[in-house]
């Protein structure tokens, strides 16, 4: 019988710093982890127990994950080199280090490398920000795939251990954007021996030990937040039992319930209003005992089936989610071919004190040596920011912080934060005082959880905040108002600044923090991401109604008039995410207008791998509620056209985007909206030399044919003749 190692018998995982330390800890901590050969012999190395390979430019400091994971592993003992942006044409960079001890660890980097290296136009990006001097093209497509298979080529029989986001978000099969079809795992196509998802400090201390130890790495199958490929029917053990998902969420017809990512075990009876309710039972509320779920394996639609049949694709992702927290979470298997990909549960969360302890390393907080003068955005960016917690329960369905940090919020301590702020004060070259952020995923989820663990454990929501904050959570925001009064109180500190976008639905619900946050630590404009106005829209996306946002602004305001500064907000929203029409974003458009915004950057939804928004997008199916052949139907901006018209809406004063916008609203029946009124949304009038680029197809010609747009033309309204052309008044900006 197998145990998922991680959490003993008495319940709690074992400490990060319990170990006893590998041997070579007694070359002490190094300035920089090496890059060369001359760097490891000036510390007295003649090999590397781990070399990490990256996709980014290596930066000794906490926000980026090779720096993280390196350091920790340094501080285990082991000795740690970095193989950065390599050359991948051929296997000769990654023989840089050696072959190393223990085992190659391999990430694309901070982002996906498709992502990293596209905009959700699918054209390549002029840039990449955490490269030196922002220099395109410094790493490949599906960099985790591409640098395991030259791992293998530079020493074949080495182990592969394969992790980041990229590979997180790729464990099993997943809709591609950028080739429009659905890939398989990461591990069947890079070779990887293993691959440790999410925040994964945990299993990865385990695993180095283990291996160090002389274990095997076929044999390690037993660390939560890993997967591997297994034959199949292969079992952890005889008393393992699986199910098929069908029998966890079963595919049907839809049944609308006041929570909709909560389906019942069974088909909901109608609703009369001469019976009472009955209370809404989650779906699991009758599983079985915990002894058996860490028993129980599910078995996923197989990647051939997905493949298949997008309607499956979704049944697996709704299934996926379910099974995401780790108090509750079961063990997945998915086919592919004659083998399986067996992922094990999600890892347990670190502790306040591990927190610190991995934040504790002796980080230099800049870029490596021989980068000299080359600046790197991503660094510039971060290098005055702290990150004080991970994880986000929002459950947004377009994020990916979900499916990799978790939803249950790791914190760090008081002491340790303020401890960094004093670093950077002493260590950074060019601090002025300020500092840029103190914030995560979300700015103001700082040590809120739920207010029961038990019940934490057992929740199987996909959001504490959708559709309205749960009653079990605490909001109590005091502890991050006495961090953000001890942080402005450190010496040589002259302004603390939030940059992390924050989670407004939340705030409103404690005004003192707000009041805390608009007095101290904005600094003239604070950014929120409302994402749209609509409703169909929002409950796609899992986002609060606006009326969050204005009691969140009118708060604002007020605090901000109280202090006597002048300061605004900086709302964020996307384009053509599923879920979301034409007339939506044209509503929306009319509230930017009216509310007097003009969105200088904007952005249109990215179908990023296994997002919940992806398997809408992908299978025109809602994975928030049951699936089934006939269930609801998810409208889907997929045509260039319309993807580029749902952007020009969120800047209907760019001129460039007037042909556009007046063709879409003659289509649209709203030709009223076109004229040079206030009430007008464009005018008819045209700027020469703008809007050449933006011309929209005619009726019929060229527009997607299952555009909403399409099915109007019926409606459409001549254009009114067109006045003498003359230039616009000056814009006004909010």
């Amino acid at each position: 019988m197998t145990t998922l190692r991680g959490k003993p018998p008495g319940g709690a995982p074992r400490n990060l710093f319990s170990y006893r330390k590998f041997w070579a800890s007694r070359f002490g901590t190094a300035p920089f982890l090496p890059m060369s050969r001359d760097e490891m012999a000036a510390l007295g190395w003649d090999s590397c127990d781990v070399v990490l390979v990256t996709g980014d430019a290596y930066v000794d400091h906490p926000s980026f994950g090779m720096a993280l994971i390196g350091r920790l592993l340094e501080g285990q003992g082991f000795r740690v080199g970095i193989i950065s942006q390599p050359d991948w044409s051929s296997a000769s960079a990654f023989r840089a280090l050696g072959k190393p001890n223990l085992y190659f660890g391999v990430t694309a980097g901070n982002m996906d490398s498709m992502v990293n290296r596209y905009t959700a136009d699918r054209k390549p990006r002029s840039d990449d920000a955490y490269t030196p001097d922002a220099a395109p093209n410094r790493r490949p497509d599906h960099a985790v795939v591409v640098y395991a298979q030259r791992c293998r080529e530079a020493f074949p029989g080495c182990n592969v251990v394969i992790g980041s986001i990229e590979a997180s978000l790729r464990r099993i099969a997943h809709y591609d954007y950028w080739s429009d079809k659905v890939r398989r795992s990461v591990l069947p196509d890079s070779k990887a021996d293993l691959l440790l998802f999410g925040n994964a400090e945990r299993a990865l201390v385990e695993l180095t030990h283990r291996l160090a130890a002389g274990v095997p790495i076929a044999e390690i199958r037993d660390l939560r937040g890993s997967a591997f490929m297994v034959p199949r029917d292969w079992r952890p053990g005889e008393d393992w039992v699986e199910i098929d998902a069908a029998s966890v969420d079963t595919p049907g017809p839809l049944r609308r319930h006041p929570d909709p990512y909560a389906a019942t075990a069974g088909d909901a009876p109608a609703v009369r209003a001469d019976v009472p309710a009955k209370p809404v039972q989650f779906h699991g509320a009758a599983r079985a005992p915990r002894r058996e779920r860490s028993r129980t394996v599910i078995r996923l639609p197989s990647y051939e089936q997905v493949v298949a049949d997008p309607v499956l694709y979704a049944h697996a992702s709704r299934t996926f989610h379910l099974e995401s927290n780790p108090g509750n979470a079961r063990a997945l298997v998915q086919a592919h071919g004659a083998r399986d990909v067996w992922l094990n549960p999600p890892p347990l969360p670190l502790t306040t004190a591990e927190m610190d302890g991995v934040y504790a390393a002796p980080f230099q907080r800049r870029p490596h040596p021989s980068y000299g003068e080359a600046r790197i955005p991503a660094f510039e960016m971060i290098r005055f920011s702290i990150n004080i917690m991970r994880g986000c329960f929002g459950g947004c369905t377009f994020c990916s912080i979900t499916e990799h940090e978790g939803r249950i919020v790791q914190n760090r301590s008081e002491e340790s934060i303020v401890r960094e702020i004093e670093e950077i004060r002493d260590k950074t070259p060019g601090f002025t005082g300020v500092i840029s952020d103190l914030g995560g995923p979300t700015a103001n989820m700082y040590r809120l959880a739920c207010k029961d663990p038990a019940i934490e454990s057992a929740c199987r929501r996909l959001s504490c905040v959708f559709p309205g904050i749960c009653e079990n959570l605490d909001t109590d925001h005091t502890p991050l108002v006495r961090l953000y009064r001890k942080a402005r109180a450190v010496r040589g500190v002259k302004k603390v600044l939030i940059g992390s976008g924050l989670r407004y639905d939340l705030a409103v619900r404690d005004p003192r923090y707000v009041k805390e946050l608009v007095s101290h630590h904005v600094g003239g404009y604070l950014k929120i991401a409302p994402e749209h106005t609509e409703e169909g829209p929002l409950a796609h996306m899992m986002k609060p109604d606006m009326r969050s946002y204005d009691q969140f602004k009118s708060l604002f305001e007020k605090f901000s008039r109280e202090a006597g500064k002048e300061q605004y907000l900086i709302p964020y929203f996307i384009a053509a995410h599923p879920g979301t029409g034409d007339e939506d974003m044209l509503n929306l458009a009319l509230w930017l207008k009216r509310n007097g915004f003009r969105l200088d950057q904007v952005q249109t939804f990215l179908p990023t791998p296994m997002a919940l928004a992806t398997a809408m997008y992908h299978s025109r199916k809602n994975p928030l509620r049951k699936i089934g052949r006939h269930s609801e139907t998810v409208d889907t901006v997929r045509g260039a056209w319309q993807r580029r018209l749902h952007k020009a809406f969120l800047r209907y004063h760019d001129p460039e985007n007037w042909p556009l916008l007046r063709e879409a609203l003659k289509q649209m029946g709203r030709a009223d909206l076109i004229g040079n009124g206030k009430k007008h949304l464009i005018p008819f009038f045209q700027p020469p030399g703008t809007g050449l680029r933006a011309n929209a197809p005619r009726a019929g010609k060229n527009i997607p044919a299952d555009s909403p747009t399409t099915r109007r033309v019926a409606r459409n309204t001549p254009a009114p003749a067109r006045p003498v052309a003359k230039a616009p008044t000056k814009a006004r900006r909010a």
